[in-house]
């Protein structure tokens, strides 16, 4: 990657300077934030894993395998696709924070200019 970072943070935490562009990547609002004090830029709904993934894993880590898996499927789809190339060419330009709803943001598999990130999610 020549351009920006890509750092993953919870949609909660609160803003910072070198957060760049913040694009919130999930399907629903998080509870109780305002626009405002989420400071994003975006809201790209279609690389956030589906709903039926999201409630099926349900954060086992026994099944962080084939969550990755069957999230790399998803982002096969052409519209999913699409919304990730959109989030890699605004990597390329300048520092990315997709921020997610839930707390385990950063334990899952993160589309990142670079392809997937998988990460075991600790025991």
């Amino acid at each position: 990657m020549s351009g920006g970072k890509v750092r993953v943070r919870r949609v909660y935490e609160d803003p910072e300077p070198g957060d760049g562009t913040r694009v919130l990547v999930d399907r629903i609002w998080p509870r109780g934030l305002t626009k405002a004090k989420a400071a994003l830029h975006e809201w790209c709904k279609d690389v956030a894993p589906s709903d039926e993934l999201r409630k099926w894993y349900g954060h086992d880590p026994d099944r962080f395998a084939e969550f990755g898996r069957r999230y790399r499927l998803e982002l096969q789809d052409p519209r999913r696709a699409e919304a990730l190339a959109h989030m890699r060419g605004l990597s390329k330009e300048r520092q990315l924070t997709p921020a997610s709803n839930p707390i385990s943001a950063k334990r899952l598999c993160w589309p990142t200019c670079s392809g997937l990130e998988a990460r075991a999610p600790p025991r």
